[in-house]
């Protein structure tokens, strides 16, 4: 049975939080690859959708959108996701994973594409704020102002 850890990232906060996943959740994303759209729920975000961004296996070798498949490949690369060059022109054969995710990724990124409220909320992380309590704050930003 698969398990292994999902990194989810939102693109409206800049933050990122992470989350095991096992079981029927993680089935949910096997067989996909970089760039399908899978349900939040998955995850624990209710009514958000989720698309996945890359990921890695137990060693870190990177999952490259360029290569079919979830098995091991090396390929001549001159750079890009796996591999930095030191110097101009520098090419290296670098061992990568195959897009499709399979039981072999240990990590798996992801990026919301879709959902109301806060990610942060959805996941636990923070408290929701009270609407009333905003309205509040406003109203004394504005009396603050006007001093």
């Amino acid at each position: 049975m698969a398990t292994f850890s999902v990194v989810v990232s939102d693109p409206e906060t800049g933050r990122s939080f992470t989350r095991e996943v096992e079981g029927q959740d993680a089935n949910r994303f096997m067989g996909r690859e970089i760039g399908d759209t899978v349900d939040g729920t998955a995850v624990g975000l209710d009514g958000f959708s989720v698309e996945i961004t890359g990921g890695s296996d137990d060693a870190g070798r990177p999952m490259r959108g360029d290569v079919k498949g979830s098995n091991l490949s090396e390929i001549l690369m001159e750079g890009g996701v796996g591999f930095n060059p030191d110097r101009d022109g520098e090419r290296r054969r670098v061992t990568v994973r195959g897009r499709e995710v399979s039981e072999a990724v240990a990590q798996l990124n992801v990026q919301v594409t879709e959902g109301e409220g806060s990610v942060a909320v959805a996941l636990g992380e923070e408290e929701p704020e009270d609407e009333e309590a905003e309205a509040e704050e406003a109203d004394e930003a504005d009396e603050d102002d006007e001093e």
